[in-house]
């Protein structure tokens, strides 16, 4: 697998572009950041990562894989592409927070307090 200098400037930009885009997650979605910083600074490390790596932001919480039927292409484990359809539909609605516990409701985050 292919290596990433997490110093890079590419490193950098790309995790700068992926802080907005979950800063825009956020927004669209009504949806809160984790209190946990460490928590949110892992993810956006991970889909920053994977969006270098892969060419999409995979949720870093699941295996990413070669995708047998596109050579050069990649899948995840339930394609959990950020924000994933599982989240969306499911964990966020029903528990609050997302499975990576990145994205959650404003809600479950003051219930935490």
């Amino acid at each position: 697998m292919q290596q990433l200098d997490m110093n890079s400037e590419e490193f950098k930009a790309e995790l700068e572009k992926t802080k907005q885009f979950t800063d825009k997650v956020c927004e669209s979605k009504g949806w809160v950041y984790n209190t946990n910083e460490d928590v949110n600074e892992g993810v956006i490390m991970g889909l920053a990562r994977h969006k270098l790596l892969f060419g999409k932001r995979f949720c870093p919480c699941f295996m990413v894989e070669p995708d047998e039927s596109k050579p050069g292409k990649f899948k995840s484990t339930d394609d959990r592409i950020c924000p994933c359809k599982p989240a969306i539909e499911k964990e966020i609605p029903e528990n609050g927070v997302c499975h990576c516990q990145i994205f959650c409701t404003p809600e479950y985050v003051a219930a935490q307090s």
